[in-house]
């Protein structure tokens, strides 16, 4: 059998987004993925849905899975002919006993890779405004574990580091930290140094604390500092309010679902993430295409009967494109044909197909498209809808009484998703969760076939699209605001004025 390849991945410190593009694809192309607790749950959804996930859980002082074992296992799936990933949180080689995981793997043969990770040493201080060198202030930085031995001894030359100066970070340091700080003043560090915890550093509910080397163990008792966290000493903490921009952003401390498809919730998460909000990825539905199917087929084949093309979603575009490839035709197919869309997303998504849209409706609704058209088609000439199994009514039934000729096909479904229903419903139940999005109705009534029918859906509010997901989603029993026009812009703008309200 062949061997496999074991890539150690830095995840780094949290952000996501701070996740490096090749640390991406080792692990998009992974078998198996061995993850500790600090990687975060944006990350771990990059895994594919074949790979074995295998959660040794390691967290402070608690090693459910011991680092033997783990060791062993990362050997044994190599040796399964496997490509494994060692997924890790920071870096691997920077206190994550990386170096004792690629021993045993050299030592029997096993061909391995280091992919390194942004370490949370210094990411964590960048967003909290510290910089962790600065010419005015200090040349050098020192990062120190502060994890003590079990009998709690700290093994650090105190002495060197205040003889030395330069900027302290101390990783694995939250249990020890008043003991760290009493043996720099022993070692002769001024108590009015400033210094600063940094709590859930690069994550939207990180929280930091900047005091001196004397107040800060009584600081960070009333406020109730936990793991993880990070202690930093020196000078330039005290730049940390000055040069603060992350917990400034406009939605930081803003928890948003989105319950879009994965692989169209890009746009909508990058972007809220970029505005500092929490966002937590359940999608709760997907799209299916309808092929082969017998009406789809004869439409395809008899396009030159119609003088319009109707799409009302990106996710029908794309399933076009898929359908006409299957069907060994391409876009020189619909040459003849105007195309109609329902709104600025769909026809961007059309653009990205080399199409442009010849009509697309001030206000993005199936009313408000049905009226176009109605003014637009000519006598003669046919309209061919291609949309969802189960569409909103409004269109076709405006067109039929307008008496214009269209055919209404049926190119794709959307199928309801309930994984992770569990970890949501948890979510909700404890009032985490501030605002969910939906950009339609089917995303409406996916959130709430996953959930049971006791969650309470007054916890948060809905964040909708345009009035006919407002619609569903009031129907639900849920608090609504609703965009002033169907696009992401729109939302985006309308959850930045609800939260300034709010607060």
């Amino acid at each position: 059998m062949t061997m496999g390849h074991v890539t150690l991945v830095g995840a780094g410190p949290g952000d996501p987004g701070l996740l490096t593009v090749k640390g991406r694809q080792a692990i998009a192309e992974a078998d198996v993925v061995v993850y500790d607790r600090l990687v975060g749950p944006e990350i771990l959804a990059l895994m594919p849905n074949h790979a074995e996930q295998i959660d040794v859980g390691k967290r402070s002082c608690h090693h459910p899975v011991p680092q033997p074992r783990i060791n062993e296992i990362l050997l044994e799936k190599a040796r399964e002919g496997k490509n494994v990933v060692r997924l890790k949180g920071g870096d691997c080689f920077l206190f994550g006993r990386g170096g004792e995981e690629l021993e045993l793997l050299a030592e029997n043969g096993i061909d391995f890779d280091v992919i390194p990770g942004v370490t949370s040493a210094l990411a964590v201080p960048a967003y909290a405004g510290i910089p962790v060198t600065h010419r005015d202030f200090t040349s050098s930085v020192h990062i120190i574990t502060g994890h003590a031995k079990k009998n709690g001894e700290l093994h650090i030359d105190f002495d060197a580091l205040v003889r030395h100066g330069g900027t302290l970070v101390f990783l694995m340091s939250v249990t020890s930290t008043p003991a760290i700080l009493d043996r720099l003043m022993q070692a002769g560090m001024s108590p009015d140094l400033p210094a600063a915890m940094v709590e859930r550093g690069t994550l939207p509910r990180q929280r930091k604390l900047v005091a001196t080397v004397g107040t800060l163990a009584q600081r960070m008792r009333e406020m109730g500092i936990s793991s993880p966290a990070i202690l930093i000493v020196g000078a330039v903490c005290a730049l940390s309010d000055r040069f603060d921009w992350y917990d400034t952003l406009p939605l930081h401390g803003v928890t948003v679902a989105v319950t879009r498809p994965r692989q169209r919730a890009g746009t909508l998460t990058d972007r809220l993430r970029r505005l500092g909000a929490d966002v937590l990825s359940y999608p709760c539905i997907e799209t299916q295409d309808i092929w082969p199917n017998m009406p789809v087929v004869e439409a395809l084949a008899s396009l030159e009967q119609y003088s319009w093309l109707v799409l009302t979603s990106p996710a029908g575009v794309d399933t076009l494109a898929r359908l006409l490839d299957a069907a060994e035709m391409d876009a020189r197919s619909l040459a003849h044909l105007k195309l109609a869309v329902i709104g600025a997303g769909t026809a961007k998504k059309l653009r990205e197909h080399g199409l442009r849209a010849d009509y697309v409706p001030d206000v993005y609704d199936s009313v408000h498209l049905a009226e176009g058209l109605i003014r637009l088609v000519r006598d003669g000439e046919r309209v061919l809808l291609l949309r969802a199994e189960i569409g909103t009514p409004e269109l076709p039934a405006l067109l039929s009484e307008a008496c214009v000729a269209f055919d209404d096909v049926a190119i794709y479904r959307t199928v309801y998703r309930s994984e992770r229903s569990e970890e949501l419903a948890g979510l909700l139940a404890r009032g985490a969760v501030d605002y969910v999005t939906f950009t339609s109705a089917s995303t409406v009534h996916g959130f709430v076939g996953s959930l049971s029918a006791d969650t309470d859906l007054t916890s948060f509010t809905a964040l909708c699209i345009g009035p006919s997901t407002q619609k569903a989603a009031q129907q639900a029993g849920m608090h609504t605001i609703t965009a002033a026009n169907a696009t992401i812009d729109a939302m985006i703008d309308t959850l930045r004025e609800h939260c300034a309200a709010r607060d």
